[in-house]
């Protein structure tokens, strides 16, 4: 194993404090915890919006904290769910009398540790609402969940509920349109090879030099089908069908988004997009905003995922109010 890192049983805490170092105009570490929150938290008059999940998934979780997106995002070690204290420590740090909105990707560590730390939250006199995003159309269960996986149409939840929150909306109002944003984003991923996690050491999963996994998960599950490799517009057209399949977007605006999983270049995403833009054009889908990057990566995997969006005038709108997080700056 090959990695950056000085100590794997450290990785978590070194990650979360160079993270509050790189932006210490912009952000804040509380203190012996893995939670980062705005360096203006808790905002006056404002929503609360707080999100995590396991590391690994780096710019995700933190890299979204700002104004118009997170105020707030709690790490676990890697690809395991933060505790509810940390949870609750983040809720506690943003809440400003208005309330706090938690986003949380469907897997079941992440379900029961924020629901635990909603639960202790409102014991102290917090109002919380939660969305829980399930985008992934690869599979209904997996070893990590119960119910579709959430993955990279989890960061367009973290903008627009982040964007209705920074205009002063209030807890029903970010929780109505950030179910809105779950209901009409559909994501389907692809990987070339395994990630390693530090404390593992080993690859979790191996594919042979002309396979790969479709429909594979963040954290490595397994997808529906081990297959030959194939080109980039018949991976494209494979991932965008199956999204197509599964939600009416006919005659609809879209938001796109082509992620990479965290070991694919710029420029193999990008002749993905060039696929995905052509297979929506032939279909009558309007494509009014692009996305190209990562987004939600699984460490080192390479792969990607395809996400599309529909789109209304309202979601528009908050898709491109301002943000001033590091990873999504509009």
């Amino acid at each position: 194993m090959k990695k950056i890192i000085n100590n794997p049983d450290r990785a978590l805490q070194e990650m979360v404090e160079g993270i509050a170092a790189a932006y210490p105009n912009e952000v804040k570490q509380l203190p012996e915890t893995t939670v980062i929150v705005r360096k203006d938290a808790p905002v006056s008059n404002k929503v609360g919006i707080v999100s995590g999940g396991g590391s690994g998934h780096e710019p995700a979780h933190a890299g979204y904290i700002g104004k118009g997106m997170l105020d707030a995002a709690v790490s676990g070690e890697v690809f395991t769910s933060p505790t509810p204290d940390q949870v609750l420590e983040a809720i506690k740090a943003v809440d400003s009398g208005k309330g706090v909105f938690l986003v949380i990707k469907n897997y079941t560590g992440d379900v029961i540790n924020f629901d635990m730390a909603a639960e202790l939250a409102e014991a102290e006199g917090i109002e919380v609402e939660k969305v829980v995003v399930n985008d992934d159309v690869a599979v209904e269960d997996s070893s990590f969940t119960t119910g579709r996986r959430g993955i990279a149409g989890t960061v367009f939840v973290h903008k627009i509920a982040g964007a209705i929150a920074e205009q002063g909306g209030s807890l029903q109002e970010v929780k109505a349109v950030a179910e809105k944003v779950v209901e009409n984003v559909r994501s389907m991923g692809m990987a070339l090879t395994s990630c390693i996690v530090p404390a593992a050491g080993k690859p979790s999963f191996q594919l042979e030099d002309n396979e790969m996994e479709i429909g594979i998960g963040i954290h490595g599950e397994p997808g529906i089908e081990r297959k030959e490799m194939a080109t980039a517009h018949e991976i494209a057209k494979e991932l965008t069908e199956k999204v197509l399949n599964d939600r009416d977007f006919s005659g609809s605006d879209v938001a796109v988004m082509v992620n990479g999983l965290g070991a694919t270049p710029e420029m193999e995403l990008y002749i993905v997009n060039k696929s995905v833009q052509e297979i929506l054009k032939e279909k009558g889908i309007k494509v009014y905003k692009t996305f190209v990057g990562e987004y939600m990566t699984s460490l080192e995997m390479a792969g990607c995922s395809v996400s599309l969006l529909k789109l209304d005038d309202e979601i528009k709108s908050l898709l491109n109010a301002e943000s001033s997080a590091p990873a999504f700056r509009i």
